[in-house]
């Protein structure tokens, strides 16, 4: 029996993250797009699910979860295509798997599974750190990551494999309704191509020390950004310091507690720890939050009292806790907005790679921006103190200015991502007449666009 997906607008449907639309199959597509719901209606046969395992959705996406075939439950290499195995009938696409489920397990990286060797490498590191040189620490690291070139999955240097997945079905439902273009509201304000957020993570007293120097570089080329702060142990952060960050407009987020690598390790004292979390970000007035070394567990997100989190990679080949998302857009873990980190950390370029250009900075912009994604850095300021790194980040700030000159790019603060995400996530459709009109709060800042079917494949107009 086919469990069939019944939304209709007429009762509001696109305002609830709750109960049957939250359990929809369709619920993923509705989040990404925020189109009329009476052109998405899909079906599968939860019964014949096998268990989670990897797939291909078309010949370049990989897909983790259920599915009526027997997944390969090991390899990332899956071989087996289940496009082929899509039914169109009566204007429904029926489906061998549930999209929902399956990018629900690629946005909370449920496909990673438990292995100890990154629980290892972090408990060694951290037991080393106090008693080893910075060089020292980086050959660690760089042994630890030796074979990360043969990981296929997520694909470096960018995975847009949730993208690509909710593309595909919105193209799939176009066909069964016979229709060539769906309206939908854009994905950034104004109809914005894309959006640049720049983040800060403060480490070290002479990151603390280099703050006011790096504000004065990112202001010389018009770029605003985010400061995380690690509120005990690490140093001491002044509140003069704090405000002047705030007087010039840059923004303040809170990382950690004392970075020392082990928040998630125990459920309670997670919980012990995050209570002061949660004091220190109503302190500081900050409202978002990101995990040291991106160490996370998005199934205690709940207990964060911040608006949005940044701290699960797109592709975490290089970092210790791997992994990766495999989205280049914000999507909500219950209440807290996540904004991906979708480009590779300067620590990780500097010296794990030992680039000595922006190359694999601007290969990543391209790639993300071609999707009309998030552009999300971390640049440390206790890393780019010496010329030769400073260097590099000027060429990447030049290279910003730029694109906000050539292109139309939205550069924003974290926080004004997450009020804009939040506004989106209310917004609706609804036909005036001939036409289509999107309401809702932030709405007039807000763009129709319409996803067509061009030729089997989808294109993006604004309206």
């Amino acid at each position: 029996m086919f469990l069939k997906d019944e939304l209709h607008s007429k009762e509001d449907h696109s305002l609830r993250r709750s109960g049957d639309l939250q359990n929809s199959i369709s619920q993923c597509i509705f989040d990404h797009f925020r189109c009329p719901t009476s052109f998405l209606k899909f079906s599968t046969d939860e019964g014949s699910l096998s268990e989670p395992g990897y797939f291909h959705f078309g010949s370049d996406t990989t897909c983790y979860g259920r599915s009526t075939h027997n997944s390969n439950q090991v390899s990332r290499a899956a071989s087996h295509d289940l496009f082929d195995e899509v039914g169109i009938e009566r204007g429904s696409v029926c489906l061998p798997f549930n999209p929902t489920e399956v990018i629900d397990n690629l946005r909370l990286e449920r496909y990673v599974g438990q292995r100890s060797g990154p629980e290892l490498f972090k408990r060694l590191y951290y037991w080393l750190r106090p008693l080893s040189t910075f060089w020292l620490r980086k050959q660690i690291k760089q042994l630890h990551f030796r074979n990360w070139r043969d990981l296929n999955f997520p694909r470096w240097p960018v995975d847009t494999t949730v993208e690509s997945l909710c593309e595909n079905l919105l193209l799939l439902s176009l066909q069964a309704k016979n229709t060539d273009r769906v309206p939908f509201v854009w994905l950034w304000p104004n109809g914005a191509r894309g959006c640049v957020t720049m983040t800060h993570d403060v480490d070290t007293d002479s990151g603390m020390d280099f703050c006011t120097e790096l504000m004065d570089m990112d202001d010389s080329f018009g770029v605003k950004s985010a400061f995380q702060i690690v509120p005990e142990e690490r140093y001491h952060a002044s509140p003069s310091a704090l405000q002047e960050m705030r007087n010039r407009g840059f923004e303040i987020g809170i990382q950690d507690l004392n970075h020392d690598g082990r928040l998630f390790d125990d459920k309670q004292e997670f919980l012990r720890r995050i209570a002061i979390v949660n004091q220190y970000g109503k302190l500081y007035g900050a409202r978002g939050f990101r995990a040291a070394v991106l160490y996370r567990k998005p199934s205690w997100y709940e207990h964060l009292d911040f608006s949005f989190d940044m701290s699960i990679p797109n592709v975490a080949h290089l970092d210790p806790q791997r992994g990766g998302c495999c989205t280049i857009t914000p999507y909500f873990i219950g209440n807290v907005l996540e904004l991906p980190v979708t480009t590779t950390q300067d620590y990780t370029l500097f010296h794990l790679l030992r680039e000595h250009s922006i190359d694999l900075w601007e290969t990543q912009i391209e790639l993300i921006l071609k999707k009309n994604g998030l552009v999300s850095f971390i640049v440390h300021p206790d890393y780019i103190i010496e010329m030769e790194a400073r260097r590099l980040y000027e060429a990447l700030l030049q290279k910003l200015a730029k694109l906000r000159t050539d292109d139309s790019v939205w550069f924003a603060l974290p926080c004004e991502i997450d009020n804009w995400w939040r506004n989106r996530s209310r917004m609706r459709i609804e036909r005036h007449g001939q036409s289509w009109k999107i309401v809702g709060p932030g709405a007039q800042n807000a763009r129709l666009a319409y996803a067509k079917n061009v030729n089997g494949r989808l294109v993006y107009e604004l309206g």
